[in-house]
Order: C-alpha cells, then structure tokens, then sequence
C-alpha cells in the first residue's frame, strides 16, 4: 500500500516564514526607495528654482557657528570685502565635461575673501590646468580693493580615508574643506564661513575658468524599486512553486 511521503512540519514552516519575510522585506525597500525618489525629486526641484534665484546677501559670521549649509546648497549669494590674494591655495581636481576651453588634470583657485562685516569665506575663482599653480599662488591681481561679488554657496567637501595631507611648501589642498583651506592662511582672517563660494563664468578664455560648479543630483531610485519589487515577487513565486511541488510529490511506499 503506498504511503505519500512525510514532510519536517518544522522545516515546513520555517521555510515559509523565511520566504514570506523575504518577500515583506524586498517590497518594504521597494516602497522607501520610492519614497526616496519622492524626496530626490523634491531636491532637485528645489534646487532647480534657487539656481535661478536672485542672489541673497551671504550669511554674516554671527550665524556661522549654527549655520544649516545643506540648506543653503546651490544659492546664490552675494559678498563685499576684499580678497587676499596673497593667501591663495589651490586645491587640485580633473574637471571633465567643462563648460570652458580648460580641463583634466589641474587646480581650483581658492581666495581668502574677507567680508566688510567681518570673517572670511573662502571662494573657488575657478579651474586653472597643471602648469598655472604656481603662477596662481604667487601671482597678485593688484591692490586686495573693496568689491561685490556674487556666487554659489556650497557645503565643504569631506575628506575621505585616502585624502593626503597638504602640501603647505606649494600651498596646494585636496579638498575644498574650509576647514582645512584655514590652516594654510593667516589665522588673523578668522573666523572662517563652514562654506566656500563658487564664482560664475568670467570672460571666455580667462583663467582662473569660473562657473564649473557640477549640479548634478544621481536618480536611480525608481530602477532600485522596481528591483526590490522584482525580488519580492520571485520570493513568492518560489514559495508557490515549493507548494505546487509539495502537492504533486511522488508517493513512497
């Protein structure tokens, strides 16, 4: 007499539960990457519309200490002071996909620029190629005279595990981290702005190469949805192939 075969009721369960927590949990990173996509295209909107905003006057250092800068990413702003371009750093990059005649390997032009109200921001002039650094930092551009400016306020660039020291004998940095840009300067400019300030194109072909700010927001949220979602439907798909097979198994006896 045949005898249809005998299943681990523990190992049974055990295997439903996983699957059917796999499949909760690829739809649940489904849904928060389209909650994400929500909050990225929010941002970039945001963005989008403060790019083309008149410049506001930049935040006076009395509101450094609790500055919210993400907040402020992509403003325009716009300062009075002086530069001091004999305390120039240059800060080393390779620009792709540049808007000006220059790029690859070379430097941003990073000036102490010290405000009328007092404090110092450190703004990015712009993109000069490998064999202008030395004339950046030992080139003056006159008299340090009064001036406004206007540019994009960003946040200081972090420096990751890998990052080198400065060079100080070449005034050369690897980050735009004020920060750091500080510790190369003369410590009378302080305090120093938790940002820098990137400058617009200047005159085609001028050096240093102004108005290289990336605006540039990655967006594959909805691609890694539709993966998490793919996953949670091949759990189940599975999971009911497993029962389909447990229905039809062959009779032992």
């Amino acid at each position: 007499m045949s005898q249809r075969r005998a299943s681990n009721p523990v190992m049974t369960w055990t295997f439903v539960v996983l699957m059917l927590a796999l499949a909760a949990v690829c739809a649940w990173l489904g849904t928060w990457q389209l909650q994400r996509l929500a909050e990225k295209e929010a941002l970039i909107a945001t963005v989008d519309a403060r790019l083309g905003a008149d410049p506001i006057p930049v935040p006076p250092s009395d509101q450094w200490t609790d500055l919210d800068v993400d907040a402020l990413n992509y403003q325009p702003v716009s300062l009075t002071g002086a530069f001091r371009y004999n305390q120039t750093v240059t800060v080393f990059t390779s620009l792709a996909n540049a808007r000006g005649p220059a790029s690859g390997p070379g430097y941003w032009v990073v000036t102490p620029f010290v405000l009328a109200g007092g404090g110092t921001v450190f703004v990015n002039r712009g993109f000069v190629p490998q064999d202008f650094q030395e004339a950046a930092v030992t080139d003056g551009e006159g008299e340090d005279l009064p001036v406004t400016i206007t540019g994009l306020l960003r946040p200081a660039e972090a420096p990751g595990m890998m990052t080198p020291g400065p060079d100080t004998s070449n005034r050369i940095e690897w980050v735009r981290d004020p920060a750091r840009l500080a510790a190369m300067v003369d410590p009378a400019l302080a305090p120093f702005a938790p940002f820098y300030v990137d400058m617009p194109a200047g005159t085609p072909g001028q050096l240093p190469q102004g108005g290289e700010t990336v605006v540039e927001f990655p967006n594959n949220h909805l691609g890694y949805a539709y993966t998490w979602y793919g996953f949670a439907i091949v759990a189940v798909v599975m999971l009911g192939f497993w029962f389909w097979r447990e229905r039809r198994a062959p009779d032992e006896g």
